[in-house]
């Protein structure tokens, strides 16, 4: 087993083999091949022995690293009441003077032009389910505790305003 510059697990040939005999009922469509020849061979052998089972090479070639992170962080599971939520509305209305007020807008503005508000809806979910099972989570480090939009949704315990954070320090 591989790990390739976007995180992505590749797999062999022999490993594809395993996971199948592990466990038969799998879909492994989505599994990551190292060698397109090894799929197409393995495709092949499938079909000769009726195994309804095919694999393929991911055609899909991101050009950065921080287009795949994009793409990929809008198809993390979140339940479905998660996107209900009105992330602005909930926001600005934890709010309690106007300084913070403005905070909120200009964050908000910087995550909607750098399509990352998605990311606060998949925090708010990730509070909820440390607060739930009981998991004791961070009280913030590195540049996240420059958002005072995560610091209102409970992510971390740094007030950004009160220490005078630059959101620009997350959002590079």
């Amino acid at each position: 087993m591989e790990i390739d510059a976007y995180g992505q697990v590749q797999r062999t040939e022999q490993e594809i083999i395993d996971i199948i005999l592990q466990n038969p009922d799998i879909d492994i469509s989505d599994l990551f091949l190292i060698d397109k020849n090894v799929v197409e061979k393995f495709n092949v052998s499938a079909k000769k022995c009726s195994v309804d089972k095919t694999v393929s090479i991911k055609n899909e070639i991101l050009d950065t690293l921080e287009n795949f992170d994009k793409k990929n962080q809008k198809n993390w599971f979140i339940p479905e009441e998660y996107f209900d939520i009105n992330i602005v509305e909930l926001l600005l209305d934890k709010t309690s003077n106007e300084g913070e007020y403005q905070r909120v807008v200009s964050e908000l503005e910087l995550f909607y032009e750098k399509d990352m508000i998605h990311i606060l809806t998949i925090a708010i979910y990730l509070v909820d389910v440390f607060r739930k099972n009981n998991i004791v989570w961070g009280v913030g480090r590195g540049s996240s505790v420059a958002s005072y939009c995560l610091f209102l949704i409970g992510l971390h315990k740094i007030n950004s305003l009160q220490y005078n954070l630059d959101i620009h320090e997350f959002l590079k």
